[in-house]
């Protein structure tokens, strides 16, 4: 049981070093909704930027992992979940690999893309943490239970009065984060139940959904 419980602190500790870099709160596209932030929310008749930061996913790497083109708000959301999560330290790539498709598909305006980089750099463990884990041959999927729009969004919007663009909207993920890994040349596999919420617009804002901002992992909207 001793020997058990040492496998299964390998993957926790793991876990919780990446954990430790996360942000903390909801900001960006619903910075404004509480009251708590002087700052208005973004608009659709804001002056688009160009996008500087969202480089497209590697075509000879990770390709595969390019978000749907769909107006599904909830497949979507999915997708998104699933690219951030679904990873392997031994195949040679590292955490921007795993997060290039989500960035790519990112705010065509720009106007939330560097937020958005923040935010999916704190859902992966660091370059360093990453090459620790490798040494474990960690990876990690996403069993999704449920994907839905919050109760508390429709409230978010009327609070917003308006100044979110047409076709925003926010789904919570909740599921299980499985892990596995070799532990003194044994494997070892540990699971930890996970939410957060995706903030996304589709139609009428854009023709197809894009990823605008997510929640700090484990705090989504509910």
């Amino acid at each position: 049981m001793a020997h058990l419980t040492g496998r299964q602190l390998m993957l926790i500790a793991g876990c919780a070093l990446f954990l430790a870099t996360l942000t903390v709160g909801i900001y960006g596209l619903v910075s404004g909704l509480d009251g708590g932030n002087d700052r208005p929310a973004r608009t659709s008749a804001t002056p688009a930027a160009p996008i500087t930061a969202a480089p497209p996913a590697p075509a000879a790497t990770l390709a595969g992992r390019s978000l749907p083109r769909t107006t599904d708000p909830v497949a979507y959301a999915r997708a998104v979940a699933t690219s951030l999560f679904d990873w392997d330290t031994s195949t040679g790539f590292l955490p921007t690999d795993y997060t290039a498709a989500v960035l790519a598909d990112a705010d065509p305006s720009g106007q939330e893309t560097p937020g958005l980089i923040d935010d999916v750099t704190s859902y992966l463990p660091t370059v360093d943490q990453w090459l620790d884990l490798a040494a474990m041959e960690v990876a990690q999927s996403i069993e999704i239970e449920n994907a839905v729009v919050p109760d508390s969004w429709a409230a978010a919007l009327t609070q917003a009065n308006g100044q979110l663009r047409p076709g925003t909207t926010a789904i919570t993920i909740t599921g299980t984060r499985h892990r596995t890994g070799v532990w003194s040349g044994e494997t070892a596999e540990s699971s930890y139940p996970v939410s957060f919420t995706v903030f996304l617009a589709c139609r009428p804002a854009f023709e197809r959904c894009h990823v605008l901002r997510l929640s700090q992992l484990d705090n989504p909207l509910r």
